[in-house]
């Protein structure tokens, strides 16, 4: 195994970086695909979020991985690597599968404990497997992160460290108050209609809005959210689509907003924002969760408008008080990494394993095929026992080596015995190595089938 990870976040960078690092969903695939085209990697995935850009590779070569890793990310964001590079960071190997598990667990979150990291872990392995970028180690992986991850969250109480960033973001906007006394009865707009901009539109319908707008550039899709809302076994909330050139006008109507599209410039400028506190009479909440940023930071000095975004959710989480439960979490966390190691070395045995007993049992098949030449008088019964006293004994003498070998393996520094077994029974390597191939094969059938629910 040589696992890489090379990536920045909210505590390397400062959100100005992250924000023009931010990565479309098109220059995510194309980041996987010239991963995969370049030496040193064999499989590559991305995790993308809206404080985190981290590029997961399987490499030969370490510091030529990191070099490749590192100017593949730069050339894709757009942010030049000479000021790229002292913002990221790098893990290798067991420090790298620590790294993710502890992601996934939410210790790595910008507010520790949130559990929406988990839906972006499953699209970053989803998006992978639909490109054909994840082998065996890096789905080994990803996977192995989402169960750790739920079991965080059901054996601790991770949960009461920390939520979601809607939830913090609408408590930065309450100010002190209840959400649910702050948001009664307000009108809200939700642009955007991702996974993020759902969680908002739910959030602020259960906390009690009277009203909520939908705005997406795919009506459809606004359309589809505001139905779910309002339907008898949704919210119940009295909730509408309208398309993105409708969002001034409705920004006049709205008292809270709340936006996390894709979009790659402003959706909401000081201009627009502006005309709509005119000869307002109450405030006006924002609410920007967008990476790079929908709405134009100069709302900040804007009277009668308070506005949260990612970077003052940065600021404000990093006063948030951390749960007893984290230090529980850090061992669940460790003790799984020394488990995925042991389990990945012992994997790397395997296919030796496998070729030797199918060696042997050549070698048996072969010798009963002399026998019977020799003596063509055996009945049937007799040449049966006889076959199956051979199988036994060939059995037996491999039983015990095998056992200890896939033990020994698991242990760190284990990878030689693979070696070694192959030189001491002069195991021919092509052999051993379509032994993986039908390994990787029966591996990418699941992966197929499964890939729909993995988004």
């Amino acid at each position: 195994m040589s696992l890489l990870v090379v990536g920045l976040s909210h505590r390397s960078a400062p959100v100005s970086v992250l924000e023009r690092a931010a990565l479309s969903a098109d220059a995510q695939a194309k980041l996987l695909q010239d991963t995969l085209a370049a030496e040193p990697a064999a499989e590559a995935s991305v995790l993308s979020t809206c404080n985190r850009i981290e590029l997961y590779a399987d490499v030969d070569k370490f510091h030529a991985g990191v070099a490749e890793l590192s100017t593949l990310l730069a050339q894709h964001s757009g942010v030049g690597l000479e000021e790229l590079t002292p913002y990221l960071y790098v893990h290798y190997e067991d420090r790298a599968v620590h790294h993710l598990f502890s992601v996934a667990c939410g210790l790595d979150s910008m507010v520790v404990g949130e559990g929406q990291i988990l839906g972006q872990i499953k699209d970053g392995l989803a998006r992978s497997q639909e490109l054909h970028t994840a082998g065996r180690l890096l789905n080994d992986l990803f996977q192995q992160a989402l169960r750790v991850g739920k079991r965080a969250h059901s054996e601790t109480g991770i949960d009461r460290a920390g939520q979601s960033l809607v939830t913090f973001g609408l408590e930065q906007l309450a100010a002190g108050r209840p959400v649910d006394v702050w948001a009664k009865d307000k009108r809200a707009l939700v642009i955007g209609a991702g996974s993020m901009s759902s969680l908002a539109a739910a959030t602020l319908a259960r906390a009690g809005v009277a009203e909520i707008v939908v705005a997406n550039r795919t009506l459809e899709r606004a359309e589809r959210l505001a139905l779910i809302l309002s339907e008898p076994g949704g919210t119940g909330v009295a909730a509408r689509a309208v398309p993105m050139d409708a969002v001034g006008d409705e920004l006049t109507r709205a008292d809270v907003v709340v936006s996390c599209t894709g979009a790659t410039g402003l959706v909401l400028s000081e201009a627009e924002i502006l005309r709509a506190t005119e000869g307002r009479t109450g405030g006006l909440a924002l609410l920007d969760l967008a990476m790079p940023r929908d709405i134009d930071g100069a709302a900040h000095r804007i009277g009668g408008v308070r506005f949260v975004d990612i970077e003052s959710l940065a600021e404000a989480s990093a006063d948030a008080p951390m749960a007893a439960d984290v230090d529980q979490v850090r061992g669940i966390v460790s003790d799984e990494v020394a488990a995925f190691g042991a389990a990945q070395r012992a994997a790397t045995i395997t296919p030796t394993v496998v070729a030797l007993r199918t060696m042997a049992a050549d070698v048996v098949t072969g010798e009963i095929a002399r026998l019977d030449g020799r003596l063509p008088e055996l009945d049937e019964k007799q040449r049966a026992e006889i076959t199956q006293t051979v199988r036994r004994v060939v059995d037996k003498l491999l039983h015990a080596p095998t056992v200890r070998v896939k033990q020994l393996a698991a242990e760190p520094g284990g990878a030689g015995y693979a070696d070694a077994l192959r030189t001491l029974f002069d195991l021919d390597p092509e052999a051993v190595a379509a032994v993986s191939r039908a390994d990787l094969n029966e591996l990418n059938e699941p992966v197929a089938k499964n890939r729909g629910r993995a988004s």
